[in-house]
This record gives C-alpha cells, sequence and structure tokens, in this order.
C-alpha cells in the first residue's frame, strides 16, 4: 500500500550551507546524496542504514528505551540510525515527519509570514472536555509552561508566542535563551536551524486542563 506524503512544499534552500542541525538531527551531503542520523551518533560506522523518507516515521516513533514519544520535537530521539536520500525533495519530506510542522513553520517565519497565537486565546478557543484549560490561573500557567516546554528534556521548540497580551513571554520562568531563534536548544552551541513554536499545542493544552481538573 502506498504513504501518502506529507504536505510540505517547501524549498530546501532554506537549509543553507551543509552541514546543517535541526532539532537533533543532523543533516549533511555527499555526493549524490543527502545523509541524515542524530547528531550524536556523527562519524559512527554502525548506524541501522535507511533508503527512504518514510523511515523517518518510524525512528521518530520510540526513544532509545522503546517507549512512544507523544512529542515529536522532545529531546529524546532514538540513536542508532541513518538516512540516505537520493531524491532532493525527500529531505523536507523526511524533516516533516521527524518533526511535523516544523519545515512549514520555517519556511514562513523566513518570510515573515508565520502568525502567532497567545496562550490565552489558544486557551479560549478550545471547546468540549478542553474548554476547562481556559480555567488555570496566571502562576499555574507560568510554572507549567515552564515545566513543560523547558529544553532540557521538556520540548526544542524555540518559542515566539506569548502567555497573554501584557504578559513579555510565555513564561518567566524560562531562561531568555528559549524564545531566541538563533540559540541551539540542545545546549552545544552549534549553528542549529530552530524548531519554531507559533502556538500552544494540544499537549500543553491538554496538561493545563489537568491543572485546572487536579485543584477543582
Amino acid at each position: 500500500m502506498s504513504q501518502a506524503a506529507p504536505q510540505t512544499r517547501v524549498d530546501i534552500a532554506w537549509l543553507g550551507e551543509l552541514p546543517c542541525r535541526v532539532g537533533q538531527i543532523l543533516i549533511d551531503k555527499t555526493p549524490g546524496e543527502f545523509l541524515l542520523c542524530h547528531r550524536d551518533d556523527a562519524g559512527r560506522s554502525d548506524l541501522a542504514t535507511s533508503w527512504t523518507p518514510y523511515a523517518a516515521s518510524e525512528i521518530a516513533r520510540y526513544d532509545d528505551a522503546g517507549q512512544y514519544r507523544r512529542l515529536k520535537t522532545a529531546p529524546n530521539l532514538r540513536h542508532g540510525w541513518l538516512l540516505l536520500l537520493q531524491d532532493f525533495a525527500a529531505l523536507p519530506l523526511a524533516l516533516d515527519l521527524f518533526y511535523p510542522g516544523r519545515v512549514a513553520a520555517y519556511e514562513a517565519w523566513s518570510r515573515d509570514k508565520l502568525t502567532t497565537t497567545r496562550f490565552r486565546d489558544t486557551l479560549a478557543r478550545q471547546s468540549g472536555m478542553y474548554r476547562a484549560a481556559a480555567k488555570i490561573g496566571e502562576q499555574e500557567a507560568d510554572q507549567l509552561i515552564a515545566n513543560f516546554c523547558r529544553s532540557d528534556g521538556g520540548c526544542l521548540r524555540t518559542i515566539l508566542w506569548k502567555r497573554t497580551a501584557d504578559a513579555p513571554c510565555a513564561s518567566t520562568r524560562l531562561p531568555p535563551e528559549k524564545f531566541d531563534v538563533s540559540y541551539d536548544q540542545t545546549g552545544r552551541c552549534e549553528r542549529t536551524l530552530p524548531l519554531l513554536c507559533q502556538e500552544a499545542c494540544n499537549l500543553l493544552v491538554a496538561e493545563a486542563r489537568q491543572v485546572v481538573k487536579d485543584g477543582a
């Protein structure tokens, strides 16, 4: 059965000079093909090799311990794999499977067309069981966002949204680097393309609902 390609129509010119890093992934080019592997695995010769961009979906599904990765931008991408892609168009497809929606977000941001949504606005538009998430207090929200979105063990996205119209940022408990598109969220201080976050994800909304529920 054929697999439907992700809806990614982005020219990979935005990658710039190779080698390049996106999240925990190293991207390089050899004659005739692109090479993708975990940044920790650079230089290893014992990696399990795949030649299709769709292999990225399986690679990204579980961490090293075999646990399901519900958040694909969490800093727990598993090790031991290598993708060799000969098709120029296969690269953004693979990246979209590793980090859903982040290629398109970066491309839109680079053209000044990326729209951000404040946390409170995201909560206000929820319906059904998630409508209760909007009842979370400001201090609770500040702490929740700091815990859930932190780069060390949480999420590698660079946050562009604010918590409220008056708040200076998403959380005052996060370091300034969390909002800096030029900062390597893995902490390695290498040249990377950021995984941009334009609004709170569904998982964060669910956590906000849980905070409200636990405090009821």
